[in-house]
């Protein structure tokens, strides 16, 4: 079992090269590199840095897992904001190519762009509920959104690596019928499907069970715990997810991916300014994570790795 980190929690923005030497140095297997906004490509992802970062996780026998891109409105009503989208994927595409990312990932998008509230703020709001309004075309919006995640499937694919979709509360995908539709309707070999239990737990998932359903389109892992009624990344087993239940379904299912701890809520995380702060943040922006926070990284690891070595995965 393969346990890689995403560099966001220990660092929210930008440069990456000290927190690239902080995971190595903390032994994990792979790393995940992200850009939060579409400017980041451009301005930090040059092909000089491209070059440096390659040779600092190479340089560290680190794996790079996964190139996450900035969120954007691949289900906009407006085709320009579509086609602004594919092109913007397009360019991620190909620098997660230049730095060997095996796999480019991106969050599920919302219907139409609608601003949904945060599932965090569910438990605390007395009505929770979206302005919808009337006269959307549903039917429209599906297949235009499909058509769009199966141009940069297929972009992806020609490149020689696979685009993953990860779910998200709201969201189209955000549980595994959604997943299931998406892919159905997709039909690219070059989809694939970034497991986040966290965010599919508070959707009411048996996460085995969806694991199961999901089976080898399941490319990659992001961990953390939460109690089922929000999306907070808390270390594994401090929540109420069976995880037992999770990696044996992962073994039953031939997962040979990355399984990334991705801990966003716990004591000592970095936090961006725009960036939902969190119980640990205090509502300002942590440039980088404090020294501290390594050790839930390790009792996550070591609770993890304590199952996997009971069932044998």
């Amino acid at each position: 079992m393969k346990i890689g980190a995403c560099v966001w929690p220990f660092k929210w923005s930008p440069p990456y090269e000290e927190t690239i030497t902080r995971l190595a140095k903390a032994n994990f297997d792979a790393v995940e590199l992200m850009a939060w906004e579409e400017s980041v490509l451009g301005d930090y992802y040059t092909a000089e840095e491209i070059k440096n970062l390659k040779s600092i996780i190479a340089g560290h026998g680190l794996e790079l897992n996964l190139f996450y891109l900035p969120y954007g409105e691949a289900a906009s009503a407006d085709a320009s904001e579509r086609q602004r989208y594919v092109e913007m994927a397009k360019r991620g595409i190909d620098i997660g190519v230049e730095l060997g990312a095996p796999i480019i990932n991106s969050t599920a998008h919302l219907p139409f762009g609608l601003p949904y509230p945060r599932i965090n703020d569910r438990v605390s709001s007395q009505i929770f509920t979206v302005d919808v309004p009337s006269g959307l075309d549903w039917k429209g919006n599906w297949e235009q959104y499909t058509d769009v995640i199966r141009e940069c499937a297929e972009y992806a694919g020609q490149a020689g690596v696979m685009y993953t979709l990860e779910p998200h509360p709201f969201r189209y995908g955000a549980n595994a019928d959604g997943l299931l539709r998406i892919l159905e309707t997709v039909d690219s070999p070059h989809l694939g499907i970034n497991f986040d239990p966290s965010h599919l737990f508070p959707m009411g998932e048996m996460l085995h069970v969806a694991i199961y359903r999901l089976g080898d389109r399941i490319r990659n892992c992001h961990f953390s715990d939460n109690d089922g009624e929000t999306n907070r990344h808390f270390r594994p087993g401090k929540g109420k997810m069976d995880w037992k239940s999770v990696l044996q379904a992962l073994k039953d299912t031939g997962f040979s991916g990355v399984i990334s701890l991705e801990l966003e809520d716990v004591p000592g995380v970095s936090r961006g300014p725009n960036s939902d702060p969190g119980p640990f943040a205090e509502r300002h922006p942590r440039e980088k994570a404090l020294p501290s926070f390594e050790e839930e990284y390790f009792l996550g690891r070591a609770y993890l790795q304590d199952i996997a070595d009971e069932i044998g995965f």
